[in-house]
């Protein structure tokens, strides 16, 4: 930790902690419209195409576009900043998502949310690595990765309660109403770190934007780590996006059953898979690099049989349950892969590092992700009815599972690369 620069322990917990709670609100607006979709697609006349173009792509573009300038403008700035105006401005567009009269409108709010939610992660990512040195470093990034978890559980579980109360637009006014004063929060009780602090490095000189993509598309493992990646979220994503309608479509159950029986199963077993690995990278990697990526290999493989159990279930509750167990493993990756991008890249780059493969992983994950599935349930229904949308959760499973070989090359190309990287601060 840098002499000028030696925040106490409680303090640092502090800040992940700030940061995990906007990561919740991030998801929570995120999610609310998969519990909300039938509603919306009753109300606005949507097919399940453009509800998937709406679930997924609409938010992963323009996500990915604004991420990387944003995250650029955090490595020469203050992060705090980014992360409490990106906070105000999602949680702004959201409450517009409840305010939408037709399909354009919400495609453009959605836009917005997108943007907004593009500010969250990387300088968050960035921060935290300032905040924690490399040894705590997997734990801390599990950690705020709970986020993921805690607000799919908060935006299902509790928007789908607001809804049978009341209805989805006010499911989507409160949620973006909470995020206003935590965006002040963040703002004014955040210290912003000199880049590097948490490594005893001296404070480097922002390297050039042509120069962070040559190092970044020259590392193998990089490449190889951002393809394993993408598999990943667009199994993660397409599952969270559809799983409630599948539930509800499939088995016939109200909003506020499903909301809350999938939240709680989705927050519970995604924190626990997500904590688990992070504790494991931690302690594995200690031994040998190669396992923040052969973990990943090896539960990829070992969630697929239970992703298939999903989507073919015979019941709500054997559903739920092969979902648990699915999403429990299915995480226990993402602290190694973080952890991975932010060691690669140089402290004065860590987040515009972490914007271009989330750039590149909501576009493919969540943007084609969601689509996919609602492309493949139009394509199937004449045939198979409600049923169509099992086959077409069981195709994206697949490509979860072949991430597996991502992983191993990645895995082979970090002996050669990840010492050099990180001893080049």
């Amino acid at each position: 930790m840098s002499a000028a620069f030696r925040p106490k322990k409680s303090y640092s917990a502090y800040v992940l902690g700030a940061l995990l709670l906007a990561y919740i609100l991030n998801f929570v607006d995120r999610q609310l419209l998969a519990i909300a979709a039938p509603e919306v697609k009753a109300e606005l006349g949507l097919s399940d195409t453009q509800l998937g173009l709406l679930l997924g792509f609409a938010f992963a573009l323009f996500y990915g576009v604004a991420g990387i300038p944003i995250a650029r403008l955090a490595d020469l700035s203050s992060r705090r900043t980014v992360v409490a105006a990106g906070l105000a401005l999602w949680s702004t567009m959201t409450v517009l998502c409840g305010m939408a009269r037709s399909f354009p409108q919400l495609l453009f709010a959605r836009f917005g949310v997108g943007v907004g939610e593009a500010a969250g992660t990387p300088p968050s990512h960035s921060l935290i690595s300032d905040y924690f040195p490399p040894e705590r470093r997997a734990t801390a990034l599990a950690i705020y990765s709970c986020g993921i978890y805690f607000g799919t559980g908060f935006g299902f579980a509790g928007g789908g309660y607001v809804l049978e109360l009341f209805d989805w637009r006010t499911a989507f006014w409160v949620a973006g109403l909470a995020g206003l004063p935590v965006a002040l929060l963040i703002r004014l009780t955040v210290r912003e770190p000199p880049p590097g602090a948490s490594e005893s490095a001296a404070p480097a000189e922002p390297l050039p934007f042509r120069a962070v993509c040559a190092a970044l598309f020259g590392s193998r493992a990089f490449l190889a780590l951002t393809a394993a990646g993408a598999c990943q979220a667009l199994l993660g994503y397409a599952m969270l996006s559809w799983g409630t309608t599948y539930l509800r479509r499939v088995f016939e159950l109200s909003a506020g059953d499903v909301g809350a029986a999938f939240g709680l199963a989705a927050a519970a077993s995604g924190a626990l898979g997500v904590v688990t690995g992070g504790a494991l990278a931690d302690r594995l990697a200690a031994r040998d690099t190669r396992w923040f990526a052969w973990l990943g290999a090896i539960v990829s493989l070992l969630a697929f049989p239970f992703a298939a159990a999903f989507a073919l279930a015979g019941s709500f509750q054997n559903a739920l349950l092969a979902f648990a167990l699915f999403y429990t493993l299915n995480n226990i990756y993402v602290s190694s892969l973080w952890t991975l991008v932010q060691n690669l890249a140089r402290p004065r780059a860590r987040a515009t590092a972490s914007a271009i493969q989330l750039a590149l992983l909501n576009i493919v994950g969540y943007g084609l992700g969601p689509l996919l599935v609602g492309v493949l349930n139009d394509l199937f229904a004449p045939a198979f009815g409600a049923e169509s949308i099992r086959i077409s959760l069981l195709c994206v499973s697949a490509v979860g599972a072949a991430s597996a070989i991502f992983f191993m090359l990645c895995a082979r190309a970090l002996p050669g690369e990840l010492p050099r990287r990180t001893g080049a601060q």
